[in-house]
Parts: C-alpha cells; structure tokens; sequence
C-alpha cells in the first residue's frame, strides 16, 4: 500500500487560527509527527493517534520519521508551526525525499508568523516586502547582511524572523544599522512578540528607536517603508496604485509654502554649488546664517519638522539664499540630492551625539568627493568637573549606574535614548522623568514606552539654571543624566542646578569619532570653507 504525507501548517498559535482544511489533514492522518509545542494547539484532532515528538533542535530526525512512515504505508502528519513550507519543515522533508517514492503528499498553507504579526500591527505588508531570518545556523552572516542592504536599498517593508538570541545578541542591531543607512529614521516600525500566543506584546515605533530596544526568539520585527503611516493606533502602507506624493505623508521632506507641493519639485529648486549644512542645533543653523552672509548658497538641512521651523525662521531674518529642507529624507534622497545639486562642501552641524548621521555625511562626502567639514561645539568635560558629577561611556552604563543609586531619575538626554533606560534591569523599580523636544512623534514614542505624561516635560531648551532647580524641586529628583552637550545645549545650567540641589549629576561621554576636518566656531569653519 502506498502512504500519505500531509505537511500541516498549524499556524501562529490558536486553534482559530488553523484552517479546516489542516484539521481534515489531522484527522485524516494515522501518525503525528511535531514538536510537542505544536501538538498542543491541536489536541482536538490527533487524540487517540500514534505521537512521535522529537526535540525542537532534532528538524532533519524528525522529517526523516515522518518520511519512513510514510514509505511504510502509512498516512502521516508531518506538524509545524506557521506555515510549513516558510523557514518551516517542508524543505527538509523535500531535500530527503527520493525520486522513486510511491506515496501521495499533501501541502498544507498557514498564516505565517510574518502574516499574523501584520495582523496585529494593522496593514503594514500591503506593497512589496519581504522577509529575512536573521539566525546564522544555516546561512552566512554574510549572506544576511548583503540581503538586508538590498531590502534597505529598495525601501522594502520587510519582516525579520529570529531576531536575537543569547548566542548572536548583537547581529539584529548590525541590521538595523544598514536599515538606517538607506531608510528614512522615522520610518515606522512593529515590534511583536509571542503572536497569538500567551504572554502576546505588540508595540509601534520608529527605525531610529529600534537600536534602543531589546528583544529574543519569540520576537518578530515589521519594518515599514517611507509610506508607511499611522492611522487609530494601527501602521498601514498604501498599495502602489494609490497618491504616492511623499509631500501627502506626515513627517517628510521639504518645508515648502504650499503643503501639496512635492518633494521632487522641492528638490528641483535646490540651488547649485551650494554649501549644504545638516544642522541639529541653534549653533548650526547661526552657521549657516554667517555662510550665506558671505555670499555662499546654503541648503540647510534639519533633521525634525520642528527643526525646520526653526531654520526656517533663521533663513527669514537672515540673508538671502537659505534654502531649508527638514525632515528624516534618508541615505538615497541625500544621495541624489547632493549629486542633483552640485554640493560645493559638506558641513556637518548635526548634533555632537548623532554619531550614525556624521558616519553617514562622512560616506556620502567621501562616496562623492566632496568636502567634509564638522562643526562641534566645544564640550564641558576638559574642564574640571563639579562636585557630584560622574563621566559614563555610555547610555547603558548611566542606565545602570543611575538604577543602582537612585529612584527618582531626571532623563536630560533626549527622546532617542529612553528606551536604553526604560528597559536596563531594574528600571521598573524606579520613577523616571524626562524632558524631550516638542515633537508629536517623540511624545508618542515616550508615552508608548509607558511614561506617565505627568512625568514629561516637552519644551524646546536650552533653560536656565534656575529653571532647572525649580523642576527637579518640584519633581523630587535624586539623580540627572544628561550629556556632554556644551554651554549652546545648557550643560552649564543643568550642572550649576545639580550641584545646589547636592544631587548626582552623570554625564554621558561624547561618542569617539575621527573626523578629517573639524572646527569649533564659525571662525574656523570659514577659514577651512575658504581653502576649498
């Protein structure tokens, strides 16, 4: 007699959520074959049967069980989660089957966990995507780093499968990385772990916040692409046939006079031979004033909308020949803009801690041979330091230093580290608060990560000492953090107002980074701009 196999998908982990054509499968089958995980979600069905469960780490044994049962006439259920024929048991049921085999197959579909994932999160599969396992057992790291360049490359939404675990911690976020070289920093993102499964989390951010979180096998990441959009709580992505006008979605490209005009347009009317200036400070954007002054056309380039109204103001009441541009526009638009152009020079004035924008300038200066120049506000840390005041490396070590001493932690570091804090061991045990710049984006990012809005302050600084004191009075706090951020970004007044409080003030060092060519006034930069 000739057996059967039936290669069952069972899907994401509910019964509700297996089709009735895998139940007639099941109950049709003689021999069960699965990971005993799997077998539970369908009980039901496979009661009285013969059970063959061999450990999750024994694939290729369990597929060869299956195949010899079925070669001896029986009719067999070969079990996997999701769907059987997705980075799932089908292939090595095919790889060791033989030509000369007699006995009949069936495949049977699942909602894959890439689906159910998307399912939870709204409709942010709705274009091109793809997916992509981030485990090296079977595959070259290599391989995965190539493939997810191509799939930044293109702007696709894509679904990362076995993100992390205690034997790769690091490689998700080397991918998100290269998701960050070509996509834009805001674009919006799904982190879901255990997917109609007990114990079942699904949380919406940006690509820019992702590097902060932290995650492990029962996790799947959605990444969206630049049109991805919010809607109710839910992300959704337009189909191809739809208003693609990227000046239609919240957050993008160019401050313009008329809110429907396009990026391209915009991007048409980019003067030539121009200085660009990528600015993420008040200094930055008084630099670019002083260049234009000189003569020289400026793009100046603010990385948030609020940053460009506030650029846009400078251009106002400055000189003529600002041309302001804001919003996240990614690696590629940089690319093509800056080539479109002509670019006469690269000044950096970003943020001294907005360490992946400068390696990105500097790439792109270097991919294009265009000048490079960084402007960086002198730091406080080379003077001597006040009492109470201790120097991190990082924004895990102050995590960590703070959790340990304190319980009421005033965060000065901005919106895109919270989550580093929030999710250090040990943080639920204490009171955080925190001011962040008022964006509607970096609001909803704090209130995601479970901070009570009576515990933010979103206010555009620097502030003064004494408005310093009289909030963390107010606020009870027994330990700041904050950055090496220099007199321009307040650090002065946060450090005079720790130090009459008598609280602990822990400040994060400024990330190492070679630059070829670095000033830190405007003096300087025209003095290097001037031997271009």
């Amino acid at each position: 007699m000739n057996g059967k196999l039936n290669m069952v998908s069972v899907g994401p982990g509910t019964a509700d959520l297996i089709a009735p054509l895998a139940r007639q499968a099941l109950e049709e089958s003689d021999v069960i074959v699965g990971y005993e995980l799997y077998l539970r979600w369908i009980e039901p069905w496979i009661k009285g049967k013969e059970i063959h469960s061999p450990p999750l780490t024994q694939e290729r044994a369990r597929a060869q069980l299956a195949l010899d049962l079925a070669r001896s006439g029986r009719t067999v259920a070969l079990i996997s989660s999701g769907d059987i024929g997705v980075y799932a048991m089908a292939t090595l049921a095919f790889e060791d089957m033989r030509e000369d085999d007699a006995f009949e197959v069936r495949v049977v579909p699942g909602i894959t966990s890439a689906n159910a994932c998307a399912s939870l999160l709204g409709a942010p599969l709705s274009h091109d995507f793809a997916t992509l396992s981030l485990s090296d057992l079977l595959c070259p790291w290599e391989w995965i780093e190539t493939r997810a360049r191509h799939i930044a490359q293109a702007d696709l939404a894509a679904v990362f499968y076995n993100v992390q675990s205690k034997g790769r911690p690091e490689g998700v976020y080397r991918i998100l990385r290269i998701m960050l070289e070509h996509k834009r920093a805001d674009t919006l993102c799904g982190i879901v772990r255990n997917a109609y499964r007990p114990g079942q989390s699904v949380d919406i951010c940006t690509l820019e916040e992702l590097p902060g979180r932290r995650f492990d096998m029962l996790t799947s990441l959605v990444i969206g692409n630049r049109y991805t959009q919010r809607r109710r709580g839910w992300i959704f992505t337009p189909r191809g046939y739809g208003d693609w006008d990227q000046s239609r979605v919240t957050g993008t490209g160019a401050v313009s006079e008329n809110a429907d005009e396009p990026i391209a347009a915009v991007a048409d009317e980019l003067p030539l031979n121009a200085a660009w200036v990528f600015s993420g400070t008040s200094d930055g954007n008084a630099l670019a004033r002083e260049i234009a002054g000189r003569g020289t056309p400026v793009v100046l380039s603010a990385a948030t909308t609020y940053g460009g109204e506030v650029a846009k103001r400078v251009a106002q009441q400055s000189f003529s020949g600002i041309h302001v541009l804001a919003g996240r526009r990614g690696i590629e638009m940089r690319r093509q803009d800056l080539r479109r152009s002509e670019a006469k020079v690269i000044v950096d004035a970003t943020h001294p801690y907005a360490e992946e924008m400068s390696r990105q300038l500097m790439a792109l200066a270097q991919e294009l041979a265009l000048p490079y120049l960084r402007f960086e506000r002198p730091g406080n840390l080379t003077a001597q330091s006040a009492q109470g005041t201790e120097v991190c490396d990082s924004m895990d070590t102050a995590a960590r230093l703070a959790i340990k001493r304190s319980k009421r932690i005033f965060l000065a570091t901005g919106s895109k580290d919270l989550a580093t804090f929030l999710n250090t061991e040990g943080a639920s045990e204490c009171e955080w608060f925190v001011r962040i710049t008022p964006e509607p984006d970096f609001l909803r990012q704090a209130l995601s990560l479970g901070m009570p809005a009576s515990h933010i302050c979103s206010m555009q600084g620097p502030f003064s000492s004494a408005f310093n004191e009289a909030l963390w009075r107010d606020w009870g706090i027994d330990c700041v953090v904050t950055k090496d951020s220099g007199e321009a970004g307040g650090y002065g007044a946060k450090s005079a107002a720790a130090a009459a409080l008598g609280i602990p003030l822990l400040v994060v060092r400024r990330p190492q980074i070679n630059y070829p060519l670095i000033a830190a006034d405007v003096a300087g930069v025209l003095e290097l701009m001037a031997g271009i």
